[in-house]
């Protein structure tokens, strides 16, 4: 009745079942931790806002980016990915978000900082909605741990427009 085959399954039963109760605890853990992450981000400049040849808009912009994530670091923190969103409405898109810089943060040194870059990804839209129109500039961020599951939130910075004509 009690043959290697059946206590080796016994073991592996407990151990399994003990590593998902600390696997779930220590994710739990994760929401009694205080966070408070700020941003900023400012546009320096303008560097091209043109008409593309089929008709679209694309704009190319300096970002000044200085954010403080260090509070988003736990010890159960594997790594971060922020990313950087130009959100604006549109007469056919209530919501259009255009990704314009990402990066991923491994530790928690890294998590505060402050660079100068122009966007990384196109800023194009879809048609001629761009000229004089009024968006949000938003961090997102994704917290990637150890163990549990993965959480997301963001920082809306209100107030930028585009010029009226292209350049």
């Amino acid at each position: 009745m009690h043959t290697f085959g059946y206590r080796a399954n016994a073991l592996l039963t407990f151990a399994i079942t003990a590593l998902a109760f600390i696997c779930a605890i220590a994710s739990f853990s994760d929401k009694f931790s205080n966070q408070n992450p700020s941003a900023e981000i400012q546009i320096l400049n303008i560097n091209r806002f043109k008409k593309q040849s089929h008709g679209n808009d694309e704009v190319s912009l300096t970002l000044d980016i200085s954010a403080d994530l260090q509070s988003l670091f736990t010890w159960n923190t594997k790594q971060l990915f922020v990313f950087v969103a130009a959100e604006y409405e549109t007469p056919k898109n209530s919501l259009n978000q255009v990704s314009l810089w990402d990066a991923i943060i491994p530790d928690k040194e890294l998590a505060k900082f402050r660079i100068q870059v122009s966007n990384k990804y196109r800023f194009i839209d879809q048609g001629q909605n761009l000229r004089g129109k009024e968006f949000n500039l938003t961090l997102h961020w994704h917290v990637m741990p150890k163990t549990g599951k993965m959480f997301a939130d963001k920082i809306v910075m209100p107030g930028y427009s585009l010029p009226d004509a292209y350049r």
